[in-house]
């Protein structure tokens, strides 16, 4: 991972435009190649980025990342660079998940139809360049459709998918690709998040996966 800050001016420029302002800036190169250009809040969500497949080239103080399938350019003007790091991470043993969380994302492949009749599981853990998603799944129009899975569902859940589906989506293969957000709790605040977004939220009930029928009430 290389670690950039610098005083700078960003242009996107593809099917979109955007323009940040000149100020200093945390760029983020990772081994990927993706690059994400961040400024001292929003927590983990960039102001700008480009994802794989594409390459950084340096000219004075202009770099270009350029997307390799679809040409669109991210284009830093550098007016200082203030600090320039590079650290190999080496290879990263994933995201070990909470064992209710895995097992939820196991029954719900098996079950998938408890998402809706006629629904079909393309896979679990389906691979993208910024991490796997929980399920891929087909809907009953054959329609693609990302579901992350949480134990309790929360704002930076969302976000997750929202990354993924952001990405499925430049795939002309899967899109459009829309997106479920699955848990046994689901936040007020992250359910708000997920209709501003288009994402459909669904409560899972883990003993109904497991074939657990409640118990009867004793009546006194």
């Amino acid at each position: 991972m290389r670690l950039v800050i610098a005083r700078c001016s960003v242009d996107y420029i593809g099917r979109l435009t955007a323009h940040l302002p000149m100020a200093p800036r945390l760029i983020l190169i990772k081994a990927d190649g993706s690059v994400s250009i961040h400024a001292d809040d929003r927590a983990f969500k960039p102001l700008n980025w480009m994802n794989p497949p594409c390459k950084l080239s340096e000219d004075g103080g202009t770099w270009t990342v350029t997307h390799g399938k679809t040409g669109e350019k991210l284009v830093m003007t550098m007016e200082e660079i203030l600090h320039d790091f590079s650290h190999e991470l080496g290879i990263d043993p994933g995201l070990i998940k909470d064992g209710v969380e895995a097992h939820l994302q196991e029954l719900l492949a098996e079950h998938i139809t408890t998402l809706g009749e006629g629904w079909s599981l393309v896979r679990r853990e389906f691979m993208t360049a910024i991490g796997p998603v929980d399920i891929l799944c087909r809907d009953a129009k054959g329609a693609t459709v990302a579901v992350e899975i949480k134990r309790r569902g929360e704002i930076d859940g969302v976000e997750q998918l929202t990354r993924y589906l952001e990405l499925l989506n430049r795939d002309p293969l899967l899109a459009p690709v829309k997106g479920i957000f699955a848990a046994q709790e689901i936040k007020p605040q992250a359910r708000v998040l997920a209709a501003d977004r288009g994402i459909d939220c669904v409560t899972l009930d883990y003993d109904a996966l497991r074939g657990i029928e409640p118990e009867n009430p004793t009546l006194f």
